[in-house]
């Protein structure tokens, strides 16, 4: 008995230790795109939705192979008459039934192709969906980084005015400052804690989109592993505006998707044109049966009622009710849709270059800019804030000078994500999604 709780508690402590693990789980930005492919709902959808298209398609292919079937009825037949001879009369038919279309336009044949076509389509779905899904947890996971030093430079910020606080409660004590100066300086302070506030917020908000697209269950925590970022990978270099969009168009999914969509819109024009060819199927059956009544029933009687027969049917269309031609023609106009769509997804994708690109190269200037603009808010609120403490500078300088350094420690902070975010996202529209 001892032994057994023993071994109790000793599972009861491992898995606490184990569920202690998965809460403090860090998530690198690789680890939230690996488990969001592998679990994102809607992506599974999409996969099933491609698996289903490979069944259509062996659908496709088996309706060109030969059909066989196998019938049989029992029947059971009263007659009341008393001038019947046999008043109960059983009966039974059985059947073997065969076919295969041997020309119908090649309609089939084509159905086969554009239903492969359409596996290859609904595979680029699948693809541009992860795409999709990439941007989504790359966006969300540097907006929480970005949230995450926000805090910490809210944080120092704090910790300043409430060291300046503390220093300006020692000089009113001495009657270096008045009343107003140490109001003031309080007052900063107590707005930069509520700033940290904020941030904190924001970082929560972050963390629980970030959550919400990973597909976590609520009492999940979310602790991001805060990657080194140099100032290279902020102001790399990029490639030609016009190279970058030759690759994505040879790398996105959507655009390949487009293209096939054009394709197989051209074999429905194909498929509709094959109804106003003749078809030609072949039939063939064996078949018996037998009738208790029948004064030649006997053992033999499936033997002589045993017969077999082979057919070929020839369809010749005439008049269709417009059926055909009505066809061909609404065939014709989806291959124009699809070409039209081919080049709005061309266009959309080039908005979406030109747009990351701009962003990138705005963001890398305004990153240095800023850099240039902390230095010497750096400088210019240490200086106030030493002048402050021997009674050269009054409490609104010194007080604008840390709102000027915080401001250009927040622009520096925006652009330096928003550079990667954008150069991140010209990675995926090249092809890049190495995880």
């Amino acid at each position: 008995m001892k032994q057994t709780l023993w071994i109790g508690c000793l599972c009861l402590l491992s898995w606490q230790f184990v569920s202690a693990q998965d809460s403090t789980k860090i998530w690198t930005l690789p680890m939230c795109l690996n488990h969001a492919l592998e679990n994102n709902i809607q992506l599974r959808q999409n996969r099933n939705e491609y698996l289903s298209g490979l069944e259509d398609t062996e659908q496709a292919k088996a309706a060109l192979l030969p059909s066989l079937s196998a019938s049989t009825s029992q029947g059971y037949t009263n007659y009341p008459s008393s001038h019947a001879v046999d008043q109960d009369s059983y009966t039974g038919t059985y059947g073997i039934n065969a076919g295969i279309t041997l020309f119908e336009g090649g309609k089939l044949r084509t159905a086969v192709k554009q239903q492969t076509l359409q596996n290859r389509i609904n595979a680029l779905s699948v693809a541009e969906n992860e795409n999709d899904i990439r941007i989504a947890i790359i966006e969300a996971y540097l907006q929480a980084l970005y949230a995450s030093e926000a805090v910490d430079v809210a944080i120092g910020t704090a910790n300043v005015s409430k060291a300046q606080r503390d220093r300006a409660e020692e000089m009113w004590k001495a009657g270096s400052i008045g009343k107003v100066d140490l109001a003031q300086l309080e007052s900063q302070y107590a707005s930069d804690q509520y700033q940290v506030v904020t941030a904190q917020t924001t970082l929560d908000d972050y963390k629980l989109q970030l959550k919400q697209l990973l597909e976590l269950d609520i009492t999940d925590e979310m602790n991001l592993a805060a990657p080194e970022q140099s100032e290279e990978d902020v102001l790399q270099l990029l490639p030609a505006k016009t190279t970058i969009y030759a690759r994505s168009l040879d790398a996105m999914p959507e655009i390949k998707r487009g293209a096939l969509e054009v394709e197989a819109a051209e074999l429905g024009v194909k498929q509709a044109r094959a109804g106003f060819f003749p078809s030609v199927s072949l039939s063939a059956s064996l078949g018996t049966g037998h009738m208790s009544g029948s004064q030649s029933f006997s053992g033999s009687q499936v033997w002589n009622r045993f017969n077999e027969n082979v057919g070929l049917t020839l369809s010749i269309p005439i008049f269709s009710n417009r059926q055909n031609k009505t066809a061909v023609n609404k065939a014709r106009i989806t291959v124009s849709n699809n070409q039209l769509e081919q080049q709005n997804l061309e266009k959309e994708l080039l908005r979406k270059v030109e747009s990351a690109y701009l962003n990138a190269i705005s963001s890398q200037s305004q990153y240095k800019a800023a850099q240039e603009k902390e230095r010497y808010a750096q400088q210019s609120f240490d200086l106030t804030s030493e002048q402050f403490r021997v009674g050269m500078k009054n409490t609104v300088e010194l007080i604008t000078a840390q709102n000027e350094l915080s401001t250009a420690q927040q622009e520096k902070l925006q652009a330096k994500y928003m550079a990667l975010l954008n150069i991140e996202l010209l990675d995926i529209y090249q092809g890049n999604t190495n995880e």
